[in-house]
This record gives C-alpha cells, sequence and structure tokens, in this order.
C-alpha cells in the first residue's frame, strides 16, 4: 500500500522546484492532488497532465494565497472539486534580496505577505475541514535561513524564522484534534532558481555542506511524504532541517 493512498493534499506553489518535486512525490505515494500557482497555465496543465498519469485525481488552481479571501475561496474550490482536505503543504515563496539599508518597504512587506501572510491564510482556511475530522497534516516550509538568518535576506529570513514560530503555536492549540503541524527547513537545493548562480557561488555553498552537494526537491519531497503519512503520526510542533549538515 503507497503511504499516501487516498489522501488529499494542497500544496501551494507547486509548478516548479520544491513545490513540483512534492506534487510528484505525493502523487507517486497515492495522494490526489489540488495545486496552486501564480502565472503560468502552461506549466501547471504540464503537471496536471504529469499527476494524472500516476494514477491520481490532480487539478491546479490559479491562485494567489497572500490575499486572505484567495485562500478562502481556493479551499472552498478544493472541497467542492475533492470532497475533502487531508494534508497542507504551504510552500509558495519569494525572495528580494538586499542589504537592511538598501531595502525597501515593498519588498520588505511583499516576502511577508507571500511566505508568511499566506501561512496563515492557508492554515486557517483549511483548519474548519481538519478540526470536522479531527485529524490532518500541516507541512510549512521554511529555511535554513530563517534558523540562522543571513546577510541581505532580511525579509526572509523573518518571514521564514515566523513560520516556524507560527506553526509551533498552531501545533499546540490542534495537536488535542490529532491535527499535526510540523516545519521543514531546506538547505542549499537545486532549483531553476539556484541554477541560475555563478558556478564560483555554486561551489562556494557546496564546499561548506558536509555532504559536499547541494539538495535535490525530492529530498525536500520524500521528507514531506513522511511527515504527511501515518509514519510520523506521533510528530508535531517540528522542525526538520534537510541540508546536508549544513547546520551542524
Amino acid at each position: 500500500m503507497k503511504l499516501l493512498e487516498g489522501k488529499i493534499a494542497i500544496i501551494t506553489g507547486a509548478t516548479r522546484g520544491i513545490g513540483r518535486g512534492i506534487a510528484i512525490a505525493f502523487a507517486e505515494q497515492g495522494a490526489n492532488v489540488a495545486f496552486t500557482y501564480s502565472s503560468s497555465v502552461q506549466a501547471a496543465d504540464e503537471l496536471v497532465s504529469e499527476l494524472v498519469a500516476l494514477g491520481v485525481q490532480a487539478k491546479g488552481y490559479q491562485s494567489n494565497a497572500a490575499e486572505y479571501a484567495a485562500a478562502e475561496q481556493l479551499v472552498d474550490e478544493v472541497l467542492k472539486d475533492f470532497g475533502n482536505i487531508d494534508i497542507l503543504i504551504n510552500n509558495a515563496g519569494i525572495t528580494k534580496d538586499n542589504l537592511l539599508m538598501r531595502m525597501s518597504e515593498q519588498d520588505f512587506d511583499a516576502v511577508i505577505e507571500v511566505n508568511l501572510k499566506s501561512v496563515f491564510n492557508m492554515t486557517k482556511a483549511v483548519q474548519r475541514t481538519m478540526l470536522k475530522n479531527r485529524k490532518g497534516s500541516i507541512i510549512n516550509m521554511s529555511s535554513v535561513v530563517g534558523v540562522k538568518g543571513n546577510a541581505g535576506q532580511a525579509n526572509y529570513a523573518a518571514s521564514k524564522a515566523g513560520v516556524i514560530g507560527f506553526s509551533k503555536s498552531v501545533a499546540l492549540e490542534l495537536g488535542s484534534r490529532n491535527i499535526r503541524c510540523n516545519v521543514i527547513a531546506p538547505g542549499f537545493i537545486e532549483t531553476e532558481m539556484t541554477g541560475k548562480l555563478a558556478e564560483d557561488v555554486v561551489k562556494g555553498w557546496t564546499d561548506a555542506i558536509p555532504l559536499k552537494r547541494g539538495g535535490k526537491p525530492e529530498d525536500i519531497a520524500n521528507a514531506c511524504v513522511f511527515l504527511a503519512s501515518e509514519m510520523s503520526a506521533y510528530i508535531t510542533g517540528q522542525v526538520i532541517n534537510v541540508d546536508g549538515g549544513m547546520l551542524t
């Protein structure tokens, strides 16, 4: 039996990188997948086709989780289309890096809205269904930067540290209803975004990692499968660093 057979998952920001890897891993483990995307209809359609080919139900929704009303509407549509929600993966995120002295208020606010406020919006929107079911798994994507900070990323670090504090509070609030909330903090993961970095920059990162390589989206996806499944039934309120030992 597959680990997520028949479960229904919402994944935000799933058309590329880590989100896409999670969607595919979930479908491979039998989960039906509802996912959001911001702009690329073609990428969303391609992902739906790939997921359906794995034998599950899948649908993409163009939605901005940073907007409270849009998150509420999305959850209503998913419930109408899929009938239930078992798992929420808050993965959508952006960066607008700059030194603090050069960082604009708009760039600070935008990163907080997408990376942190969206987690509040989506968690609040699915909470009602999970409370009624008396079960659920919420997995929020932070970053090693949210754990240790990083020069030039004050906005990103603040948003990702906020995700950790929020998740621990949700775990305490909802644990008695068998709703678990955990955090994954990825390290240096090789995606389309990191593919644009100069070779010497990438080498500088990987040399500092004990495993001497960057991670793959599948590394994050596998941790998500574990936290979404019954294999982690007694784990909540935790931060799992998937970073090749970077923070060791």
